[in-house]
């Protein structure tokens, strides 16, 4: 089980379903809890449904939970999967910054102008019908003004003159005309078969409305005058029906007026009643109870010619009390733009061709920029994206150790310096790593170096019985420019050689091997010392001695220093030269031959203290050709302490000088009794102590020897 679990859950982190935060946690839980609820709301439906319904406003709010969470879960992980590429998120924010407020623009024009046309719409049906009720006022005054001059010549009003007073035009068919004398109840109206309108008590002045008379339309207009010794009161009534309608804007659209009943529907008195009432509300649901339509919406000129439908609210007086309702009857008329169009421009003629030209040339103006800028847009967008994808791709190439990878540049923009500033830096740790394998490369050849050198330091070294020895040296880098050896001659005779080369690093160990086995070559016994230069290619055809004239020669410090100072100065570059001095004891005797080649006189420090140089000596070897060096002999006691140093021993500064020749032999006098490597150790340390933080300047050699 557990196994199936662990695969279930690797598959689902596979196809990154798996949730890896709290927030996705937690939104699982909701969902997995609001499902349980669901599950047992549907199980107890039918078992307890008090239960069930008890948790219904739970299951509620939980799914509301579930569904705010999941939105906002699939916002985070839309962010992180679609907005990951920088081009992704260019685009949204274009979109953000560019496409939606063009896009609201659009929305708010089309609103404006759906409005606009609407309201058009609104003022062409509410002008008509202003105009219709002008046009019969102005007729209702005629007629009141000619009823007037009959009364006043000693007429009468009643039906027949009523009839005789009303215009024959053919739109007058419709209409009615009442006409009330003095305090007349009932009125004397122009068509006797049909019913009559009782006068409003509100009726003292001229008025034109719309007025609903027991839940009928009309439009009515008024005329009060004086004539004779009474008042005349003229009203003309037409209703406001489909014909009407049809008559005022049939060309328009169609139009609807809810709120209206047609009057040629007879009713009883108490569906009258009833209708008085209800149709006095503004209530839209009995409004469309009663309804009637006239016209049609004709047929679209093109694809943008939409179906255009506006309500228009109608104040509407009552007839009955006087009471102006502002929305006692509503028309909603549907049209098309082009139509109203056409209404709008068509007293231009010519002109109205000029002006769609005009808003043709701006649309296409508008159109024309809005591409350019979506196409400079897309091309600055590629070019930001190609640029950051350009160093995602190398960055990859250094993740895998591949600094030869350049990023192509074909601009001269701040992403072009950023390239190029990559570039540079690929460059520069290229040249950086190569640099550390090549330094690494000489590091391991200076290892291998330093442990050859190591190597030539005598490691066994034979103590005579009369004369013990003990030598030391630290480099200053990884290999040392110093030397020294101690070589048995034979049981008796011991040399001891103490140098150091000019020069630090690998030049100087490869000379101070040079040293070394030449040394060794021309210390041997029974060997014809001049011949040597000749076998390792010196060439020279004078000398203070000749080879025929060295064989059997016995070696000695100062003809040792002669031929090495011939084969350093044949062999090596003029800049190169070493110190050297060289001494052989002679156990038998007590005595040290010694001969110095520029090197430090080594001090000889007695039992009782005192102290004396070995300074006899020449110049340096190898700067100078055909040289001798003198040799000298001292004497050793037992007890009597040789020390032979480097100048990295002496020259050390410090903020109170150099160490010094009177410190070390202070420090040697102190200890002379002390075993030679402890005395080393003292040494030593007080130098290291003498430099102190500082870089150690120079190579440490001391070789000590006390006789015995």
């Amino acid at each position: 089980m557990r196994l199936i679990s662990l695969e279930l859950e690797s598959k689902l982190r596979d196809l990154e379903l798996w949730p890896r935060s709290r927030f996705a946690w937690a939104t699982l839980y909701v969902l997995a809890l609001d499902l349980l609820l669901f599950a047992v709301q549907w199980l107890a439906h039918r078992a307890s449904p008090s239960t069930a319904e008890s948790l219904e406003g739970w299951i509620t709010v939980l799914s509301a939970l579930v569904i705010v969470l999941l939105t906002f879960a699939a916002y985070r992980w839309l962010r992180s999967k679609l907005l990951w590429r920088l081009r992704n998120r260019l685009i949204v924010t274009y979109v953000f910054i560019g496409v939606i407020p063009v896009f609201l623009l659009v929305v708010i024009s089309l609103i404006t102008l759906y409005l606009l046309a609407g309201q058009f719409a609104s003022f062409v049906v509410t002008s008509d019908i202003t105009t219709h009720l002008r046009s019969m006022e102005s007729a209702n005054r005629a007629i009141a003004h000619h009823l007037e001059s009959e009364i006043s010549a000693g007429g009468k009003v009643d039906a027949e003159r009523m009839s005789r007073v009303k215009p024959r035009r053919p739109e007058w068919s419709r209409r009615q005309v009442c006409a009330w004398y003095r305090s007349q109840g009932q009125p004397n109206c122009s068509r006797a078969e049909s019913a009559g309108f009782d006068v409003p008590a509100s009726f003292a002045t001229d008025f034109r409305e719309i007025v609903r008379d027991h839940g009928t339309l009309f439009l009515r207009t008024g005329t009060a005058v004086d004539a004779g010794q009474g008042s005349l009161r003229v009203v003309s009534s037409e209703p406001l029906d489909k014909d009407l309608v049809a008559t005022i804007a049939g060309d328009l659209g169609r139009i609807v007026v809810y709120g209206a009943e047609s009057p040629t529907i007879r009713q009883s008195s108490a569906d009258r009643n009833t209708l008085k009432t209800t149709s006095t509300s503004s209530d839209p649901a009995q409004l469309r109870d009663h309804s009637f339509s006239s016209g049609t919406v004709g047929p679209a000129v093109n694809g943008f010619d939409r179906e255009i439908r506006f309500p228009i609210p109608l104040q509407v007086v009552d007839w009955a009390t006087g009471e102006r309702q502002r929305a006692g009857a509503l028309a909603e008329v549907a049209t098309r733009p082009s139509v109203l169009y056409a209404r709008l421009f068509a007293a231009l003629g010519d002109y109205a061709r000029g002006v769609e030209y005009i808003l043709l040339s701006i649309a296409i103006v508008f159109a024309v920029i809005e591409l350019l800028a979506l196409f400079v847009g897309t091309k600055l967008t590629r070019s930001i994206t190609s640029a950051v994808a350009q160093l995602y791709g190398a960055t990859k190439h250094i993740n895998r150790a591949d600094f030869s990878h350049r990023i192509p540049v074909h601009s001269s923009d701040q992403l072009a310096t950023l390239a190029n500033s990559f570039n540079s830096m690929t460059t520069s740790i290229e040249t950086l790593i190569q640099e550390q394998k090549e330094k690494q490369r000489l590091e391991g050849e200076l290892a291998i170096a330093q442990e050859v050198q190591a190597q030539l330091y005598p490691k066994l070294i034979t103590q005579l019985e009369t004369l013990e020895v003990h030598g030391f040296c630290r480099p200053a880098r990884t290999v040392s420019g110093d030397y020294y050896d101690f070589l048995a001659l034979n049981s008796d005779k011991l040399m001891l050689a103490v140098g150091d080369i000019s020069g630090k690093g690998i030049s100087a160990a490869l000379l101070m091997a040079t040293i070394h086995s030449a040394v060794r070559a021309y210390s041997i016994e029974d060997v014809p010392v001049l011949r040597e230069p000749l076998a390792v290619g010196a060439v020279y055809n004078s000398g203070p001695l000749l080879a025929s004239e060295s064989r059997g020669v016995d070696a000695s410090p100062a003809t040792l220093l002669t031929l090495l100072n011939h084969q350093l100065y044949e062999s090596t570059p003029a800049a190169k030269y070493a110190t050297l001095f060289l001494g052989i004891y002679d156990g038998a005797t007590r005595r040290l031959i010694y001969s110095n080649g520029g090197h430090l006189p080594p001090i000889l420090i007695s039992e009782d203290g005192s102290s004396q140089l070995l300074s006899c000596g020449g110049t340096v070897v190898g700067l100078f050709d055909n040289l001798s060096f003198p040799e000298a002999t001292v004497r050793l006691r037992p007890g009597d302490v040789l020390v032979a140093y480097s100048d990295g021993i002496t020259e050390p500064e410090n903020d109170y000088g150099e160490f010094g020749e009177e410190r070390l032999i202070q420090l040697v006098r102190e200890n002379r009794h002390l075993p030679l490597e402890r005395i080393t150790e003292i040494v030593t340390a007080a130098v290291h102590d003498w430099i102190g933080d500082n870089e150690q300047p120079d190579d440490i050699t001391l070789v000590l020897a006390r006789a015995k």
